[in-house]
C-alpha cells in the first residue's frame, strides 16, 4: 500500500506541471490519500457486516455485499478519519469547519445518519445549514467529498477480503459489488481492451461489457457514443441517449502508463462540465 501511494503522489505532482489550473485540488487529494493510508493502517479488522454463505448468491443475484440501509456497523474509524480530514478545510478556511466538528465530538451530530444520508444521496446546502450553520462553498464542497471518503479505508478491506470473490462469481452489474454505488469513472485495459469501472466509494475496479450503459442497461448500439475532447483519445465520456448518463473513460493502452483513477477523476473535472453542457448527468 506504501508503494501504491509513493505512485500516486509522484503522479499527481506530474500533473501539477502540466495542469496548474488543478493544483489546488490536487493539494488536498494529496493530504486525502496521506491520511487514506493512514487510517487504512488503523482498521484491522472489518466493520461492515458479510455474510460469507451468502456471497455467492449475492453476486450472482447483482446484490452489492454490503446492504447499508440496514447493515449495522461501528462508525468509530470513519469518524475519526473524518475529523482529520476537516483539519484540511480548516487550515483552507479557518473557523468554517470547526464547529462542525466539535458538535460531532460532542455527539450532538449524528454522525452516522449524516454518513448514510450522503451515502443516499446528495448532501444538500439544506442538510448542511442544520448540521453546522451557514459555511462557504468551498467548505460545503470539501464536507460532502469527505463524507464520502471518510468510510474508504474501511471498505478497502472488504475488498480485500472479497474482491477475488465476486470476480469469481461473476459480477455483471453496472454498480459496485460491494457498497452499491454508481461509477464515475472506470478504463479500457488489457489487449482485448475490456472496459473496467471503478469505484470511488471502496475502490474495487470490475469488468463490464463495453457496448452497454452501465445506468440503465441500454445495449443498442446506435443509442450509445461517446466523445474525446482536444483529440486526446486517452479520454473519452461514454454516453447514453436513453437515459442521458454518463461515464468518463481512459485509456492508456498506447502510452503504457498506469491509470491511477482516484486522480484521474480529478484531473477530468472537465469532462464532467462538458458533459453536463451537453446535457448528461
Amino acid at each position: 500500500m506504501a508503494k501504491m501511494l509513493k505512485d500516486s503522489l509522484k503522479t499527481i505532482e506530474s500533473y501539477k506541471a502540466v495542469s496548474p489550473h488543478y493544483e489546488e485540488i490536487l493539494d488536498i487529494l494529496e493530504e486525502v490519500l496521506i491520511l487514506r493510508e493512514k487510517h487504512r493502517q488503523a482498521v484491522t479488522e472489518i466493520i461492515f457486516p458479510v455474510d460469507e454463505r451468502l456471497v455467492p448468491e449475492k453476486v450472482k443475484g447483482g446484490l452489492p455485499l454490503i446492504d447499508f440501509a440496514t447493515a449495522d456497523f461501528d462508525i468509530e474509524k470513519p469518524k475519526a478519519y473524518f475529523l482529520d480530514l476537516l483539519s484540511i478545510a480548516e487550515k483552507r478556511a479557518p473557523g468554517e469547519t470547526r464547529e462542525l466538528a466539535q458538535r460531532i465530538e460532542k455527539g450532538e451530530v449524528d454522525f452516522k445518519e449524516m454518513v448514510l444520508d450522503a451515502f443516499f444521496g446528495p448532501y444538500t446546502e439544506e442538510d448542511q445549514e442544520e448540521a453546522e450553520g451557514d459555511e462557504s462553498q468551498d467548505a460545503f464542497d470539501l464536507i460532502d467529498m469527505f463524507l464520502e471518503e471518510c468510510l474508504r479505508p474501511a471498505l478497502e478491506r472488504v475488498v480485500q477480503k472479497y474482491g477475488e470473490a465476486v470476480t469469481r462469481y461473476g459480477w455483471s452489474e453496472g454498480y459496485c459489488p460491494i457498497c452499491g454505488k454508481e461509477p464515475k469513472i472506470g478504463e479500457i485495459k488489457d489487449e482485448e481492451g475490456k472496459r473496467y469501472l471503478f469505484c470511488n466509494q471502496c475502490g474495487i475496479e470490475w469488468p463490464y461489457k463495453r457496448i452497454k450503459c452501465p445506468f440503465c442497461g441500454n445495449e443498442e448500439q446506435q443509442t450509445l457514443a461517446y466523445f474525446t475532447v482536444e483529440d486526446d483519445e486517452r479520454y473519452r465520456v461514454d454516453v447514453c441517449n436513453e437515459c442521458r448518463r454518463y461515464i468518463k473513460i481512459i485509456d492508456f493502452r498506447h502510452t503504457k502508463e498506469e491509470a491511477d483513477l482516484d486522480v484521474e477523476d480529478i484531473t477530468t473535472i472537465h469532462l464532467d462540465i462538458l458533459a453536463s453542457e451537453e446535457g448528461y448527468e
